[in-house]
């Protein structure tokens, strides 16, 4: 028998390990069964190059359950260790076996997984005392056992194993208990080891029979030893890839398309990303791209590894190259994570850009599933976005795909304004904008389509990307406005009319909480509409990002701004004026001259005030009674006006209908506008 200590720097290497090591101590069971497929693995490599000239024979790694005994136990026909196998790489903690090996099959170790030695010693995470049965593959080796309860101590003796390969036999802790239930197991082997280069064989199959399940003769095989991504696209059918997706996501519906990652220089990198069916109502979520090591489960975190925006896509990746830390829970960043990533994104951009090219149709029909996804990417990978100019599409109204240099060659005549800037239109409400956008295809404009919850960020970046370029929403102003082909035509009105109708119509608009309304005057021709309600881009464009970035919330604080603009070449607007300046000026001319008046004597005073001194008490009360006077004047106006236009129901009829034709009609104001609308019939 022989005795000793563990090489350790120190005696707390076990609380650590069996606290600290691994972030989860699930993850116990892949680093023991990552070693039996390890010690699979070389055997197998010793073998091709004539290094090993005995009969493999099964290559399986068993899992047993003995809850008597209180024992997890992995079982491998690998390679073996004798006992100064043992001494040189169990009891001198993190010295890598498999780093040594790799070191001297370089070539041929291609599915050595173990990059730090402390794997085997995750067992006592769980486990109050680890034994090893071990018997080497090579010719004369003597069996050992070696038994250690989670203290430096250890004893190593002559073993009876009689069968090549090695026996991990960990006894289950009190605290971990689960660990020796079947279903906690089998969910663990589905887990981290279902695609594992080894069979992981846990048991025998079942069937249904007598009212219960009964083992039947055949291994339960948990792992396919050759998943798809291993294998060469030139080899597979769509089918292929549908099965292998539904299998990994469960419940999904059918992947729009997908991606087959193959590349051995500068990095080895395998995978296949799928892109998923994406809804309005996106979510990132960082589990559905699961990584790989050597087909050995690692994290489905993959931050770091795949672009922020790629975490939409579902699928795999595999990669020795990627480094682990000594958990491989949580990569680390370095330039090789950098060079894969940006593979990764030069890949997808691409595959999108060939389906784009070579597929249209195809592309045109599936584009609002992966819209958000390639909006998302161009807004946040500047790499991306280069390449997605050349592919991303936009859709108008009558629901017209455009790739983003046709779309500028087909509205550049038409809609460049006298400025020379070129003006994209866009709705996002086909039916409660349809007025505003037939006014502007009835100047030959294009109006694009644009509702999804990213598109207002996204028109900043086109804004950026596209020069002398802006967006406008199709109600953001009069069409004649927000194109402007000439230099503009003022309405011509004088203050009196002004002040009538902006009152008039002002006074007619029901109460609609923080709302605020400006009145505009505009000759517009007679066939357009007497009464248009807009809301200034800028400030809407503000709101729409409020609302999803909460430190722009001052501007989801600001009142709804809207101009309501009344067509002065209209005649049913022309009339309401005539009408009422003849019926009112009689009245309001009077109170005019004396507002005028009055705010002469205000300016007067204004003037006279000279070098910022302060007024003495006579100016400051005459200048304070004249203020109260025009005040008293103009409240005096606006009472007129109002009472006169609530007998007009013509003005209350246009400000309703501006108001229904934005969908702010509402409660109250409706009632009384439909019951109006009867009367007059």
């Amino acid at each position: 028998m022989q005795k000793g200590s563990i090489g350790v720097t120190t005696e707390n290497i076990f609380p650590v390990i069996k606290k600290f090591l691994y972030s989860d101590h699930e993850i116990f069971l892949r680093e023991v069964i990552s070693n039996a497929v390890d010690a699979t693995q070389k055997l197998k490599t010793l073998a091709s190059v004539g290094d090993y000239k005995g009969e493999l024979g099964d290559m399986k790694v068993n899992v047993t359950i003995d809850k008597d005994k209180g024992t997890l136990t992995v079982s491998d026909r690998g390679i073996g260790m004798t006992a100064e196998d043992i001494d040189k790489y169990i009891n001198q903690i993190a010295f890598s076996g498999a780093e040594e090996f790799l070191a001297k099959y370089k070539d041929n170790a291609n599915s050595i997984i173990g990059h730090f030695g402390l794997g085997f010693y995750s067992a006592f995470m769980v486990s109050k005392k680890v034994e090893i049965h071990s018997l080497s593959y090579k010719e004369g080796a003597k069996a050992v056992n070696w038994s250690c309860t989670g203290s430096p101590e250890y004893e190593m003796t002559d073993g009876d194993k009689t069968d090549r390969g090695t026996d991990i036999v960990m006894y289950i802790d009190d605290d971990n208990k689960e660990f020796l239930e079947k279903t906690k197991i089998d969910g663990l082997l589905k887990k981290y080891c279902r695609f594992l280069p080894v069979q992981i064989i846990f048991g025998k199959k079942q069937k249904w029979e007598k009212d219960k399940y009964v083992d039947t003769d055949e291994d339960n095989v948990i792992n396919d030893v050759e998943p798809l991504w291993m294998k060469k696209p030139a080899d597979l059918k769509d089918e292929d890839y549908l099965k292998f997706y539904h299998a990994i996501q469960p419940g999904q519906d059918d992947p729009l398309f997908w991606i087959h990652l193959n590349v051995d220089f500068p990095f080895t990198l395998t995978g296949i990303l799928y892109f998923p069916k994406i809804h309005n109502n996106f979510e990132v979520r960082k589990d559905r791209i699961q990584l790989y090591c050597n087909q050995v489960f690692v994290t489905d975190s993959v931050e770091g590894v795949v672009p922020e925006f790629m975490m939409l896509l579902q699928g795999v990746i595999d990669s020795p190259d990627i480094p682990l830390n000594v958990s491989r829970s949580y990569l680390q960043s370095d330039a090789n994570v950098k060079k894969i990533s940006s593979y990764i994104t030069k890949k997808v951009s691409s595959r999108l850009e060939e389906i784009a090219k070579n597929e249209p149709q195809d592309f045109e029909k599936k584009w609002n599933d992966v819209k958000i996804f390639i909006q998302y990417g161009m807004l946040t990978d500047e790499k991306f976005c280069d390449s997605a100019m050349k592919f991303a599409l936009m859709e108008d109204t009558d629901g017209k795909f455009f790739k983003i240099d046709d779309y500028k060659k087909l509205i550049t005549t038409a809609q460049t304004d006298k400025d020379g800037n070129l003006i994209f239109l866009y709705a996002n409400n086909k039916e409660e904008q349809y007025t505003y956008i037939k006014a502007a295809k009835d100047k030959g404009y294009n109006v694009l389509f644009m509702d999804s919850q990213l598109d207002p960020h996204f028109i900043g970046l086109l804004e950026r990307k596209i020069e002398k370029s802006r967006f406008e929403r199709v109600d953001a102003d009069v069409i004649d406005n927000i194109i402007r082909q000439k230099d503009k035509k003022e309405a011509e009105l004088d203050p009196m009319q002004r002040n009538i109708m902006t009152t008039m119509f002002k006074s007619q608009i029901p109460a609609m909480g923080k709302s605020e309304f400006m009145i505009l005057f505009e000759p517009l021709s007679e066939n357009a509409q007497p009464v248009v309600i807009t809301q200034s881009e800028y400030m809407r464009r503000m709101k729409e990002m409020a609302a999803m970035q909460p430190g722009m919330s001052f501007y989801g604080e600001l009142p709804d701004s809207y101009n309501m603009t009344l067509n002065v070449e209209h005649p049913v607007v022309k009339k309401i004026m005539e009408s009422a300046v003849a019926e009112l000026e009689k009245d309001i001319k009077p109170l005019d001259t004396e507002l005028e008046s009055t705010n002469a004597a205000i300016k007067a005073i204004h003037d006279a005030k000279k070098d910022d001194k302060e007024l003495d008490e006579d100016k400051k009360k005459e200048l304070a009674d004249n203020e109260k006077k025009a005040e008293d004047i103009r409240k005096s106006e606006s009472e007129i006006i109002t009472k006169y236009a609530s007998q007009q129901d013509k003005v209350k009829q246009l400000v309703d209908i501006a108001l229904l034709g934005n969908g702010l009609l509402k409660g109250e104001a409706l009632n009384n506008f439909l019951k109006r609308s009867v009367d007059l019939l």
